[in-house]
């Protein structure tokens, strides 16, 4: 694991948040932020409050009460270009952009950094190609992006958001779909992204992915923040257990007989 730089400012904080839909509460309040250099994981079953945690602090929806900062200010005052240079979005790999080579998917990531009805440059080509590197996949870039693999689209999709030159990725269960060899890849790509500074947030519904790459790792159950802290003490055998109410001793046995 890296370790963590405590910077006074978290890239991006939530203080005292209440998560819900049309006004209507998940759960109660708490505090939650990422810090510069390190991986966050958040666990919580099915209908737990993951995707309206993520949707409430990537500006998708607003809080019930609360505020979401990010770099120090409030994620209300961002405008949506100006925060596409700090946060990126890594959605699950699918099947769609037909009809688009990799290195043209990687390549619509600069958006975020062109000015209104510019078209890409070679400087901004060159970007592309080198993200779709550093995540070794330079290979593909002229594949299309449809007829590659779903492990393959999803280190393309990392590569896409990071032509945004950000200093956050939030990624929605990265390895969902994905069989064990391209769950590695994956796994290690965003390992290698973690020690080379970026800072990234992940939703996942497998603690033992969590617990190979976190720092921290935060519980959520009925849209409450059970638990935060070191992935090791966090994500426990007993933890685990009675945040998907299942047997703690099948739990350890997933997790390697550790308790």
């Amino acid at each position: 694991m890296s370790t963590i730089h405590q910077a006074a400012t978290p890239l991006l904080e939530a203080k005292n948040i209440v998560i819900g839909y049309h006004g209507k509460a998940l759960g109660p309040s708490f505090n939650l932020s990422v810090q510069h250099g390190e991986i966050l994981s958040l666990l919580g079953p099915n209908g737990s409050g993951k995707t309206t945690l993520f949707r409430t602090l990537l500006g998708v929806l607003a809080p019930i009460a609360g505020q979401v900062d990010v770099a120090g200010r409030a994620l209300s005052s961002w405008s949506r270009s100006e925060l596409a240079k700090q946060i990126g979005y890594v959605p699950q790999a699918h099947n769609g952009l037909a009809g688009f080579t990799v290195e043209e998917v990687v390549l619509m990531g600069r958006t975020a950094r062109l000015p209104r009805f510019a078209s890409p440059s070679l400087v901004d080509r060159q970007m592309a190609l080198q993200m779709l590197e550093r995540m070794g996949a330079g290979g593909l870039a002229q594949r299309y992006f449809n007829e590659i693999s779903g492990g393959q689209r999803q280190l393309a999709l990392i590569a896409r958001a990071l032509t945004q030159e950000v200093s956050l990725l939030v990624m929605d269960e990265p390895t969902a779909s994905l069989d064990f060899g391209n769950q590695l890849k994956t796994l290690d790509a965003i390992a290698s992204l973690r020690d080379q500074g970026v800072s990234i947030l992940i939703s996942t519904h497998q603690p033992e992915h969590a617990l190979q790459v976190s720092d921290r790792i935060a519980l959520l159950n009925n849209g409450e923040l059970v638990a935060l802290g070191p992935a090791k003490t966090t994500a426990t055998a007993a933890t685990l257990a009675n945040l998907y109410d299942v047997d703690p001793l099948r739990v350890a046995a997933c997790l390697g007989g550790k308790a």
